[in-house]
This record gives C-alpha cells, structure tokens and sequence, in this order.
C-alpha cells in the first residue's frame, strides 16, 4: 500500500512538473516579443527585460517604501506583461481599452496549464495591477512609466516617434505623482528628457 501511494505521489508530482513546463513553453515566445522602445546598444527592447528592470527598480527602491510588500511588488512587475505573450506590445500612447481586455484574455489562456491556485494567484496580480488601487500596485504602475521613460532617454533620439518629443515629459504622470519620493524621481528623470530633446533640437 505505501509503495503504491508512493508511485502514485511521483506520478502526480511528474504531472505537475509537465504542466508547469508547458506553462513555461509559452513564457518562453514572451522573450522575443519586442516592445516599441529600443536599447542604448540600437536593438529593440523585449517585453521580458523591460519587466525585469522594474522588479530591480522595486527592490533598490525597497527603502523607501517600508510600508509595502515588496515581494508583492516584484511579482506583479514579472507579471503585468504577461498577456503580451500572445497580444504582442502596443505602444501607450495608441493602446485602447480593447487592448487591455485582450490582454487579460491572454493571461488567462497562458496560465491554463498551472494548477488552479497557481492560476487565481497571477491573475489576481494582473488584475490588481491593473486596477491600481491598493499601494502595491500603484508603487509597480510608477515603476512601469519610470523604467519607459528612462529606456527612451537611454536609447537614440532617432528612435523616437514624432509624438513621443512631448509625450515623454506627461505619460503616466497621474501614477509617477502620487507619492513623494517616486515624484522626485521623475523629476530628475525629466531633466534628463528636456537635455536629450534639447541637444537634439540645437
């Protein structure tokens, strides 16, 4: 009897493993879905270095947020893309409501393969970061407009669209405003924006 609940236990235990695997097959596409901005080495951005330079921005930035989960606020950075797996990435400045319920569609479908508390939990943080209501979330939406400002200032200025001159000094501003610190940040951030533009523009 103990060496049948054994095999029995192994067999579950494969099974999870298979289906974490395939989970991982698909979050593998992610790593070639290309975002609109580029690197200072002239290549585009992908979607996973863009969500992993937010989750070091959160645990540099730990200090000053003493109130805060912030292992909650780095899983919610490795997550708030998921969806662009199979969505792809859609620059903000013409993303639509659309998009969004797109990509929530596409977080459920990635995560089919995870077990059902795996599932509720990466959802829920995509949700939860998408309504910005609680200090976590709001802490990862004002990462997520810092890291695209500051990757647009470290890229080449040819890089930019037309609309992205003016767009770069209001985009997310409502987020990057909402707490002392994070609004210093972006000021030192769109000083660095006024520079670029203005040497380009000599």
């Amino acid at each position: 009897m103990l060496t049948f609940s054994f095999c029995f236990c192994m067999e579950d235990k494969e099974q999870k493993i298979h289906n974490i695997l395939a989970f991982l097959h698909d979050l593998e596409l992610l790593k070639s879905v290309t975002r609109h901005s580029w690197l200072s080495s002239g290549r585009q951005e992908s979607v996973p270095e863009h969500s992993w330079r937010m989750a070091m921005m959160a645990i540099v930035l730990e200090d000053e947020f003493p109130n805060i989960d912030i292992r909650k606020v780095i899983e919610m950075c490795l997550i708030h893309d998921l969806g662009e797996v199979y969505e792809g990435d859609i620059p903000a400045f013409v993303k639509q409501a659309e998009h969004l319920t797109n990509e929530e569609q596409a977080v459920k479908q990635v995560v089919i393969p995870l077990s059902k508390h795996l599932q509720e939990k990466i959802i829920g943080l995509w949700k939860e970061h998408d309504e910005a209501q609680t200090q976590e979330a709001q802490l990862v939406k004002a990462l997520d407009k810092l890291e695209v400002i500051i990757q647009h200032n470290e890229a080449d200025i040819s890089t930019w669209a037309a609309e992205e001159y003016d767009f770069q000094l209001t985009y997310g501003r409502k987020f990057t405003d909402y707490h002392q610190f994070i609004k210093k940040f972006r000021e030192v951030v769109d000083k660095v924006t006024v520079e670029k533009i203005a040497r380009e523009r000599k």
